[in-house]
């Protein structure tokens, strides 16, 4: 059986080897084969004035499914907690967002990560910035601490999810924001996705529904939820490798459509006296965006292999 901690162990081990990977990269002058065009995924979510001051490293590190600072609305003086911050990028370009009277907090589980974010803040100059270890099922910050929770695909990797709302709506102010890019699925998922640990820790098999990501935000006390398709992952991503060798498996079977689904996902701490419905996104879901892998790798949305 798959415990909390096996999967934890085995997202902490897969995400330490993507920042060595993500400073080899950076040295090469890019990623997936020194290209310069950086990930895959993440190139096509962040302009270019978003990245052109950050440091390579933290670009070539963002291993997300969107750019939660772009739909997190954030306002200068505002406190924003990044959760499995990784390279640090969402945390540098909310810094940047809230300005020098407010703050940017990155947490992070993996030792590497963290160790990536500091050295990629110092590149940066940023100084309203800090980066916390631990995990988000306990999170090492007081009540009602932070206005808005972003996180980057990054939830779904979590064994216990309840715990990961709860925590979230803990630490967030009366009014306070979530607002998170997150992989959802549709439709019911193979058990042997299910399963897999390298799947979880690429992002997929330990999605929730539409309708149970809901149902957990509600349980956790938010309300406003709103879940809003991005970009559905196809038979084609798979076929290229980018979602794994059990995705692949199943598409060849002739699954057009995989049901694993780029989303944001936002919500809100009632009690507080914002009340503004947040802004739409997007009424359409975009082209995929193929996701290439090295033959044999097994890597999640987004991830540079």
């Amino acid at each position: 059986m798959t415990t909390e901690q096996t999967i934890k162990e085995e997202v902490r081990k897969r995400y330490g080897k993507a920042a060595t990977r993500a400073r080899e990269s950076a040295a090469d002058g890019g990623c997936c084969g020194g290209k310069g065009d950086g990930n895959a995924i993440s190139s096509h979510l962040y302009t270019t004035d978003e990245i052109r001051d950050l440091p390579q490293e933290a670009v070539v590190a963002s291993l997300g499914c969107g750019n939660p600072v772009a739909i997190a609305e954030l306002r200068e003086g505002e406190t924003v907690l990044d959760l499995g911050s990784g390279g640090g990028i969402d945390v540098l370009l909310s810094a940047r967002r809230v300005g020098p009277a407010g703050k940017a907090y990155g947490l992070d589980m993996t030792d590497e990560m963290l160790e990536l974010a500091r050295e990629n803040a110092r590149k940066s100059g940023v100084t309203n910035v800090e980066f916390l270890k631990g995990e988000m099922e306990d999170m090492p910050l007081p009540d009602a601490s932070v206005d808005v929770i972003i996180s980057n695909c990054v939830v779904n990797l979590s064994p216990d999810k309840d715990a990961v709302l709860r925590e979230a709506h803990r630490v967030l102010k009366p009014g306070g924001r979530f607002a998170v890019a997150d992989i959802v699925t549709r439709g019911k998922m193979p058990s042997a996705l299910k399963r897999s640990l390298e799947l979880w820790a690429g992002c997929v098999a330990g999605a929730l529904s539409e309708d149970e990501y809901r149902s957990k935000l509600s349980a956790a006390g938010f309300g406003d939820i709103a879940i809003e398709a991005v970009r559905e992952y196809t038979a084609d991503d798979a076929a290229s490798g980018g979602l794994g060798e059990l995705v692949q498996r199943y598409a060849k079977k002739g699954a057009e459509h995989l049901g694993i689904i780029s989303a944001v996902v936002r919500a809100r701490n009632a009690g507080g006296a914002d009340t503004k419905p947040f802004a739409q996104t997007s009424g359409r879901l975009p082209e995929p965006i193929p996701v290439v892998a090295s033959q044999g790798s097994v890597c999640g949305p987004g991830e540079c292999c």
